[in-house]
């Protein structure tokens, strides 16, 4: 398992299941689609899906508050390009890639309890952290296992 989460060439191969492949695809596609809301929406997401109260805020904080959500965005631009050279060329990176995703979204979980964000209403990002993170370690497991073939 450990050559599969660090493999020692980078080429197309991908080691796991099928179904850790195509979803890493529909990962990908997320992942850039998330990138450009918050890179291009005019307020970052940050009210319009996070449910953060940007009109109660004056609006120096607003712009802070919007340029943070745009600098996210660009990060999970970067990432998504990372994802999608994975998916093209580099398959052997994948289980790697899940494994990240999952510290990541299990990361995201620690700092929703340990840093308070001010919200309106439930943000879907903070929704989806607990079924992402599950969800990343089952696919990371199915990217790096495979039954022996009969």
């Amino acid at each position: 398992m450990f050559r599969h989460v660090f493999p020692t060439s980078l080429d197309n191969q991908f080691p796991g299941h099928k179904i850790a492949l195509y979803l890493f695809y529909a990962l990908t596609a997320l992942t850039l689609w998330r990138s450009q809301h918050h890179l291009f929406a005019h307020d970052g997401g940050a009210q319009s899906i996070a449910s953060i109260p940007l009109d109660s805020y004056q609006d120096s904080a607003a712009a802070t508050v919007i340029g943070i959500f745009g600098l996210w965005g660009l990060s999970q631009l970067i990432i998504g390009l990372i994802y999608l050279l994975a998916a093209i060329r580099y398959r052997a990176l994948i289980p790697i890639l899940y494994l990240l995703f999952t510290v990541e979204y299990a990361m995201r979980l620690w700092v929703g309890a340990n840093k308070a964000i001010e919200t309106t209403g439930t943000a879907p990002g903070s929704v989806i952290n607990l079924p992402f993170m599950i969800a990343g370690a089952i696919l990371f497991a199915l990217s790096v296992w495979r039954p022996e073939s009969k």
